[in-house]
């Protein structure tokens, strides 16, 4: 498989995109509206032209400043699924799919289920039909490369979580180098190993998600990806531990060194919560239950300002008392930037 290389700059309206990327597999790029995410993948596709910069597929470079080459879009191998997916409403779904490339059209009917829908009209599919009819048509061109626009955005919420599971199989099946861009964390999990956090047309962290999990780049990734996140001041504690008075008075315990003003950071998969005080360890902070759902497989569980994932089928319910404990060793530490004189 070839490596789509991207390095590249534009100049936005209020911020200058800039990223430096190499895709071999599935890379799912998450962060807020507004951050970049669909430009980069307009300028992959030569919807965009970058001011500086080269992105090549291997050996077919498709844009290099340097040496004055910018390929026109139907130049490019790249299978574009736009947000929304962008089917033409007067065609069939089989005119939809040939539009991409006629050679592969009843192919791709038949690899992605549809083929039964192929005299059928965009209008009369349900989301998930329009989503696996606009992929066949980027498949038709035989691209050597995938660029997802917020694939699941156009979903209802009852059929999001079945379309994912078949999308993210169908990424692996497929074996392409895959960009895909969400603004849901949820799911840029589902889709993608490797997963990068953009804000603002920098790109703040790339890493799997125990990475952006155990390590976070700063306060906003933690935040992003998922962690509890609670002020405080630190300074120097026991046994050689940093001690962070939260905004709330409460006293808990890192690893990380800090003084003054910081956030604190843990992942949800680091807190376990019970019924009852155990009154041992650094980090116990009680808590009344907002909120507890089931995720992938396991119990989200709101109570204050933390959230915890705990096992499936954990005995906790909305309106319980609960004591949070988490180690030291999982609580990062981010200073906060000191106020700019006035």
């Amino acid at each position: 498989m070839a490596i789509l290389s991207v390095c590249f700059a534009l100049a936005l309206r209020e911020f200058r995109l800039e990223l430096s990327l190499d895709v071999d597999g599935v890379v799912a790029l998450v962060g807020p509206s507004g951050s970049g995410k669909s430009t980069i993948l307009a300028a992959i596709a030569g919807l965009a032209r970058p001011q500086t910069g080269r992105i090549a597929l291997g050996d077919e470079v498709w844009f290099d400043e340097r040496q004055r080459i910018s390929l026109p879009p139907d130049r490019r191998r790249v299978g574009f699924v736009f947000q929304e997916y962008a089917l033409f409403p007067h065609m069939t779904v089989a005119a939809n799919v040939a539009y991409g490339g006629r050679d592969r059209a009843a192919e791709l009917l038949g690899r992605l289920r549809i083929a039964h829908l192929a005299q059928a009209r965009p209008a009369q599919l349900s989301g998930g039909e329009r989503q696996r009819v606009a992929l066949a048509r980027a498949l038709a061109r035989d691209p050597g490369v995938l660029a997802l626009d917020e694939p699941l955005a156009a979903l209802d919420a009852h059929t999001k979580a079945a379309v994912r599971d078949e999308l993210a199989a169908l990424l692996v099946e497929l074996g392409l180098p895959t960009i895909v861009v969400t603004h849901d964390y949820e799911d840029a999990v589902a889709l993608a190993p490797t997963i990068g956090v953009i804000v603002a047309g920098r790109l703040r962290q790339l890493g799997t998600v125990e990475e952006l999990a155990r390590a976070p780049a700063d306060a906003f990734v933690a935040a992003f990806t998922g962690a509890t996140l609670l002020t405080g001041r630190a300074a120097p504690g026991p046994g050689g531990l940093t001690e962070v008075t939260l905004d709330s008075g409460e006293v808990i315990h890192s690893t990380d060194a800090a003084a003054g003003a910081c956030d604190s950071a843990t992942s949800h998969g680091a807190i376990a919560t019970s019924t009852a005080p155990a009154n041992q360890g650094p980090n116990e902070l009680r808590a009344r239950v907002e909120a507890a759902s089931p995720i992938r497989g396991r119990l989200r569980v709101r109570a204050g300002a933390l959230t915890a994932e705990l096992p499936a089928g954990a005995p906790i319910e909305p309106g319980m008392l609960v004591w949070a404990r988490f180690e030291p060793s999982a609580v990062r530490l981010f200073p906060q930037a000191a106020p700019r004189p006035l």
